[in-house]
């Protein structure tokens, strides 16, 4: 079990990318490490496969019956960019649809693309199983699959290849049947006001704004008992990781 403190960050690397299959999933899930990597000196990059406008979006379909799939995506674009400003992270849009989420060789080229320019220390994307929701491990499996592809010297020979970024996979709705088991926390209770002011910009699923509180709230309990009673630190809020690729260290405490 690791838990990072966000006084410990700026060693890890100078940028991050993040992998959302919808436009509201990396609020959720990974504002808080966005805007932690952030006050550290990070470049931080959200890339949203889909807007999530035909499964994620309810709210805004019961508006009328004038509402339409550009509608829907024009709010959930605006949603997600006044989100992302307040992280302090940059966004890009691939617009690839969801319910059912497919991506395309030119869409896996293009997050290639965002990899190699990036150059990434790590990688936040979705749990590999979600029986709720095949966009969501969809999405782990084409970050993980492109950040092979970067790896490659053969793709696009005389470009700067990625090195290996760490792969982690942030909370899924359900954790159970998902199979997802946190062994590394964040401690995100500096920036959570920031992470909250982002979650109140998804109007479309306002529902979610009280369950992911709830949720920062026990895994920070949860990071506050693994660091340690001695620990000078009061951590109230944090995300809570399941490390896809392995920790390469000088000493193991």
């Amino acid at each position: 079990m690791t838990t990072i403190s966000t006084s410990t960050l700026a060693s890890a690397g100078k940028s991050g990318l993040v992998v959302s299959a919808h436009s509201a999933d990396f609020v959720w899930r990974a504002g808080g490490a966005i805007a932690a990597h952030v006050e550290r000196g990070f470049r931080m990059k959200v890339v949203c496969l889909s807007f999530g406008e035909r499964g994620e979006s309810a709210k805004l379909w019961r508006k009328g019956a004038d509402m339409t799939v550009e509608k829907v995506k024009t709010a959930r674009r605006d949603e997600a960019q006044r989100a992302a400003d307040i992280l302090g992270c940059e966004i890009e849009f691939f617009d690839l649809s969801d319910y059912p989420l497919r991506v395309s060789d030119e869409a896996m080229f293009r997050l290639v693309d965002v990899y190699r320019e990036l150059q990434p220390a790590f990688v936040l994307s979705h749990s590999t199983k979600d029986p709720y929701n095949f966009d969501h491990p969809l999405a782990m499996h084409v970050a993980q699959e492109a950040r092979i592809i970067a790896q490659a010297e053969g793709h696009k020979p005389g470009e700067k290849v990625v090195g290996a970024p760490a792969v982690l996979a942030f909370e899924p709705h359900q954790t159970e049947q998902c199979e997802w088991i946190p062994n590394t926390f964040l401690d995100i209770t500096p920036v959570w006001e920031r992470k909250l002011k982002a979650i109140e910009c998804m109007a479309g699923q306002e529902h979610l704004w009280e369950y992911y509180t709830r949720v920062a709230l026990q895994r920070g309990v949860q990071a506050k008992r693994n660091v340690g009673i001695t620990s000078i630190r009061d951590i109230k809020y944090a995300e809570g990781f399941m490390r896809m690729t392995p920790t390469v260290c000088e000493e193991l405490s």
